[in-house]
């Protein structure tokens, strides 16, 4: 006979299983379909998630890269790449930050700009609407609390990891 006190714990286990495979998809479908949505501007899911971070109002002076890195949750390493190519095609420049001259700031050029308000910005609209069309508002509201939530227990769990190690390796 199963012991009763284990249900819930085995059942909720299965669940966040199928739960975070169905987050791996739903990446994995957003990288592809977004980039299919975008890919006549030239641009990625993580070129379109670049630029759409440099246009908020908070990075209109440009953001530095690790702080771009840091709200975009991904390495420096990842992230340097990525603007490279970025620059490349005209869509960033990267310039010293004259307040610490260590510093690189990523700020989206005159053609970045036009590109992601004018060309991608709808393109991005539709893509929305045709991923959540049959969403309620009530539906996106509690999926977006959700996810959130889920970002945030994962950001303090990503705290203790790397604190537990750098512990460990001053103990070395």
């Amino acid at each position: 006979m199963v012991n009763p006190s284990k249900e819930p714990l085995s059942t909720k286990l299965e669940l966040a299983n199928r739960l975070f495979f169905r987050l791996y998809q739903c990446a994995n479908m957003l990288h592809k379909t977004g980039s299919r949505a975008v890919e006549a501007e030239g641009l990625t899911t993580q070129q379109w998630a670049v630029l759409g971070a440099l246009s908020r109002e908070k990075a209109q002076g440009g953001m530095s890269i690790g702080d771009l890195a840091k709200y975009l949750m991904v390495s420096r390493q990842n992230l340097s790449g990525l603007i490279s190519r970025m620059e490349r095609d005209g869509h960033v420049a990267v310039t010293p930050d004259g307040r610490d001259r260590r510093s690189r700031l990523v700020s989206m050029t005159a053609s970045g700009q036009h590109v992601w308000h004018v060309l991608a910005q709808p393109k991005i609209m539709a893509y929305y609407e045709d991923v959540l069309g049959d969403f309620s508002i009530n539906d996106v509201t509690h999926t977006l609390h959700y996810l959130l939530k889920m970002v945030d227990n994962m950001q303090r769990l990503d705290a203790q990891w790397v604190g537990g190690g750098n512990e460990a390796q001053e103990e070395t």
